[in-house]
This record gives structure tokens, C-alpha cells and sequence, in this order.
């Protein structure tokens, strides 16, 4: 038997998730270990995760006994959503509300819970500078996640609220990397105008997870917003140049093209470019560098990233 304390983590096969069962298991004297939470124990990532001496645990956050089996006799746990899975603020809620629920019956002493800014507290529904989607939305996906605040303090789970950033690794996954046009020339097309957008490389968030979990009590009950770096697109776009060797111009479109593009959650995108924009200077100001690295000493720059990661970036 262990005397470590136990961190439950949801999505563990994931990019959040991820990160911070690597984080934790790769270091053995913090004090800490991983329960790592995934539909499919037998996948590849799983059992990589279990290679690495973490408790690899069937869990699913459509079953709420699963859930509250997997968080018996935790610690803490790490809470995240999946929304471009299924596309629907609705079951994110749902999800956040059994996580809520088993992190309360399993009487946990710290969970984070990593979210976003329900934008309408900033831009109303009646307010048509952005549309409105899916009827009561203006970013869905960030709607939901700070809407579900509410649920960790009304069942007095001790919660630390984790903002995140736009992940450098959408560049790799999510199609946003640098295309060729007509010309044959590279351009990185970003709907952020001048304005900086805050960004962080994916592993990095669960690292910043790690650090907020060592740091006891400190951070419970309050709201840590991350980043590795506040960039530019002329600035990310200077930075591609330079990781390959080929020069990349910034692509400046307006949100209200971005929303025309038509690829599934593009309205979405759009609508979260716009908030990014218009409030850039809360939205950079929550998600502190300092803090980050403070919690995270190892987090990378852009630049630093690129050099990982440049050649996992699809060229189209």
C-alpha cells in the first residue's frame, strides 16, 4: 500500500488529462499519485499511462456510479469536459454535475476543475454584437464550462477554478496550422487582429495542474488562469517563420468570416476569437505568466514548443 495521496484524473488519456498523470508520475517524491480515469483501459495511451506506475481505472462521465467508484478513497481529482466530442453544452453540464456529486461523496479535500468564462456575462444574449448559437449560447463551449461553476461550491467540494488558454497543439490536431495558398506561400490565418491571444502548450496544463495540487490549500476556492505566452498573429506567425525556415505571413481575418467557414464548430470559433478580442485585456490579464511558471518552472515559450513540435505540424 501507498501513503501518497491519491489524484483522481478525468480524461487521463487526453491532452489535460494527460499532462498531469505524466506530471505526477514522473515524479516520484512528490508525494502524489495518479488514478487515471478513461473508457478504454486497453487503449494504447492507457497502457502507456499504466507503464508508467499509474492506477489505470474504468470510468465514464456518462455513468455517474463509475465516476463516484473512481473517486473513492481519492485525494483530489482533476475535472475536465469534452465538448468537440459531442458538441452539446448540455451534456457538459450534465457531466459536470455527476463529477460534482461523486467529488462530493467521495468527500475529496481538493478538485480542480478546469473551465472557461461563461461569456455572457460579458456579451448578454440580447446583445447583437455576436450571435447568438444553439439558442442560449454565445461561446458554447465556454458558456457551459462557467455555468457549471456553480456546481463543486453548492455541494462544498473544495474547488480551484483552471482557466485555460488556446492550445498551441490545435496547430497539430485541430487544422489551424499554416496553409499554402494559390501563390504557394504559407500563411497562419488567425481572427484576432492585433490583439494578443494567450496560449500554452497542452502538456504545460496539466504540469500547472501538478503545481497547483503540491501547493496544498493555497489555491482552493480560487480562480488560476494560465498561459505560456500572450502573442500576436504576427507575432506566432514571426515565430512559424523562423521554426521553418520559410516565411509564414499573419493572416488577419474578421471573426464574421471565421464563423462563415463552415467546418463543424466554426460559429463557435468565431464567437470565441471575438470574445478573445474584444477583451483582451481581462482575458490576458486572468491568465498570468508569472503565475503559470511559477506553478509550472518547466513551461515552454512558442518558440520552445515549435522546436518540438514543428514537424508534427501538417502543411497544407
Amino acid at each position: 500500500m501507498t501513503d501518497k495521496k491519491i489524484i483522481a484524473v478525468v480524461g487521463s488519456t487526453g491532452a489535460q488529462g494527460g499532462g498531469l498523470v505524466r506530471a505526477i508520475m514522473n515524479d516520484p517524491d512528490g508525494g502524489f499519485t495518479a488514478r487515471a480515469l478513461t473508457r478504454d483501459p486497453n487503449s494504447d495511451k492507457a497502457k502507456a499511462l499504466a507503464d508508467l506506475g499509474a492506477e489505470v481505472v474504468k470510468a465514464d462521465v456518462d455513468d455517474a456510479d463509475s465516476l463516484k467508484q473512481a473517486f473513492d478513497g481519492a485525494y483530489g481529482a482533476y475535472c475536465v469536459t469534452f465538448f468537440w466530442e459531442h458538441f452539446s453544452p448540455e451534456k457538459e453540464l450534465s457531466h459536470v454535475k455527476m463529477m460534482a456529486d461523486a467529488a462530493k461523496d467521495a468527500a475529496l479535500s481538493h478538485v480542480i476543475w478546469s473551465t472557461l468564462e461563461d461569456t455572457r456575462e460579458w456579451i448578454p444574449l440580447n446583445d447583437d454584437r455576436m450571435p447568438t448559437l444553439m439558442e442560449k449560447y454565445k461561446v458554447p463551449h465556454y458558456d457551459a464550462k462557467g455555468e457549471a461553476n456553480k456546481f463543486f461550491p453548492e455541494r462544498g467540494v473544495p474547488v480551484t477554478f483552471l482557466l485555460t488558454s488556446f492550445y498551441w497543439d490545435n496547430l497539430i490536431y485541430f487544422g489551424m496550422g499554416p496553409k499554402k495558398g494559390e501563390d504557394g506561400r504559407l500563411a497562419f490565418t488567425l481572427p484576432m487582429s492585433d490583439k494578443k491571444l494567450p496560449g500554452i502548450a497542452a502538456e504545460d496544463i496539466g504540469k500547472c495542474a501538478y503545481g497547483i495540487f503540491k501547493s496544498g490549500s493555497e489555491y482552493i476556492g480560487k480562480t488560476v488562469g494560465i498561459a505560456g505566452e500572450h502573442l500576436t498573429g504576427t507575432q506566432m506567425a514571426s515565430s512559424l517563420t523562423k521554426a521553418f525556415e520559410e516565411e509564414v505571413s499573419y493572416n488577419n481575418i474578421s471573426p464574421e468570416v471565421y464563423r462563415g467557414f463552415g467546418f463543424p464548430g466554426a460559429d463557435d470559433l468565431g464567437n470565441m476569437f471575438q470574445f478573445n478580442q474584444d477583451f483582451e485585456e481581462y482575458f490576458c490579464e486572468i491568465r498570468k505568466l508569472d503565475l503559470s511558471r511559477l506553478l509550472n518552472p518547466a513551461l515552454q515559450t512558442f518558440d520552445e514548443w515549435l522546436e518540438k513540435n514543428k514537424d508534427r505540424i501538417p502543411i497544407e
